[in-house]
């Protein structure tokens, strides 16, 4: 086998399924959006995780935007896009398991910022201009749909359960 040939032999990556939700509001008249930090490097992020069971991707993605941010609004079930980020499922000394997670991203509008919420202890979250927000966050695909943003006509969201 040349050195360019692929090695038929090895496993390809685990890829999963995530849901995130863009959380936004209109201050001002300007767009924003929230970015929390994540709890284990404490870069910015926007809330995110698995699907849970009896919710709809976009309402888990609401689901998890409450439990790390305090957020409560309404979803779109619309999409905005994708992104890729590589997961730490288990940190070990001398091993490391990773897996790629295709994340599905919702449009949320933010009706409040509850002060008490799940993971309140262990994130900041902050207000940003979209392109500034799109500075902020690591991953290429997310500071795309970042930049990019254009909140959804009205009446496309349904309140998150």
């Amino acid at each position: 086998m040349s050195a360019a040939s692929p090695d038929l032999g090895s496993p390809l990556p685990e890829t999963r399924s995530q849901y995130a939700a863009l959380c936004w509001r209109l201050d001002a008249g300007r767009v924003q959006v929230l970015l929390i930090t994540s709890r284990d490097t404490g870069r910015w992020v926007i809330p995110k995780g698995w699907q849970v069971e009896g919710l709809s991707p976009a309402q888990s993605a609401a689901r998890e935007a409450f439990e790390e941010a305090g957020v409560r609004g309404a979803v779109s079930d619309a999409s905005l896009g994708h992104y890729h980020y590589d997961k730490a499922l288990c940190r070990r000394p001398g091993r490391e398991d990773h897996v790629t997670c295709v994340m599905t991203v919702y449009p949320l509008q933010v009706a409040d910022l509850a002060s008490r919420f799940p993971e309140r202890g262990q994130r900041k979250r902050k207000w940003f201009a979209p392109e500034k927000a799109a500075r902020r966050v690591a991953e290429p695909e997310l500071r795309a749909l970042l930049a990019g943003f254009v909140p959804p006509p009205a009446g496309i969201a349904a309140p998150a359960s």
